[in-house]
């Protein structure tokens, strides 16, 4: 069973799931439906994207393994010596691409960090299983080739809604100092009750091995962002998995950001002050 923190508000609809319809379920999960202008928010975000890549071309699409989407977009600081910070993208582990994310690099970039944006395989066509173990190699690449491409520095691992899953479940990976998780999914069970699982098809063992609320405590830096205005299933699973830590005593503070909704969260990385900006730097003072 995954830890559940007794906190009635807002109400979570999992906590009534048996008397919900399939609908209903997957309704608790839509994020483009619970945020009005999020087509124009990623209209938006897509944009600016577009055009940060431009401006920044010589780090982009370089493979880090053999699959079609199995590669980083790298926009390195000056300094090769600069902390990095790591984005997995979103997108219920089934849509969206790296290059959506770019312009998300501008702050840090702005503030004197790299940032890497790896890629990974979408489900149907890979399992979940399939895309941690993408995200594990996409780890494995940066450790040894990044000094090469002008990223040697620590390394903060974030992703934002499915990528903060799969950023949570890589913390202990030996190249990761420390944390970022923001708007995610960290308990599976549910996911496989609403139409993502369509695509997904998840297995007993995947929600039991992947779920992070299902699994042992990293002891290092992790800080989980939501948005006050997420949906309640987002916002309980952030506060389930900080009180888990918490009780373990690992370290790492928990973020509601006001006002924020599921996709304007992110706006936190697109200037050097912003909140996100600022979160990943105090993360690197958590870890040393």
């Amino acid at each position: 069973m995954p830890f559940i923190l007794d906190d009635p508000t807002p109400p979570d609809p999992r906590r009534r799931w048996a008397d919900l319809d399939r609908a209903a379920r997957g309704a608790a999960y839509d994020n483009n439906a619970g945020v009005p202008d999020s087509a124009a928010q990623v209209a938006a975000r897509n944009a600016a994207s577009a055009e940060y890549r431009a401006a920044h071309p010589a780090g982009l699409d370089i493979p880090y393994a053999g699959a079609e989407r199995a590669a980083f977009d790298l926009y390195p600081a000056a300094d090769p010596r600069a902390p990095c910070l790591v984005f997995v993208h979103g997108g219920y582990w089934q849509r969206n691409a790296r290059a959506d994310f770019a312009c998300f690099a501008e702050g840090l970039n702005a503030a004197g960090w790299s940032v890497a944006m790896p890629g990974y395989t979408l489900a149907p066509e890979a399992s979940l299983a399939g895309i941690v173990a993408e995200i594990g190699a996409a780890l494995d690449w940066l450790a040894a080739h990044g000094p090469e491409h002008g990223i040697g520095g620590k390394i903060v691992l974030s992703g934002w809604s499915a990528g903060a899953q799969l950023a949570a479940f890589h913390l202990g990976h030996p190249a990761v100092a420390a944390g970022l998780a923001i708007s995610g999914v960290y308990d599976l069970a549910p996911i496989r009750d609403t139409y993502l699982n369509d695509k997904l098809a998840l297995t007993d063992a995947e929600i039991a091995t992947l779920s992070p609320l299902r699994l042992p405590v990293i002891p290092k830096p992790l800080a989980i962002a939501y948005g006050s205005r997420e949906l309640p299933a987002l916002v309980h699973d952030g506060r389930n998995l900080h009180a888990l830590r918490s009780a373990a005593h690992a370290p790492g503070i928990l973020m509601p950001v006001p006002g924020a909704d599921h996709f304007s969260i992110l706006n936190g990385f697109r200037r050097p002050d912003g909140m996100l900006v600022r979160a990943a730097q105090a993360l690197l003072e958590d870890a040393r």
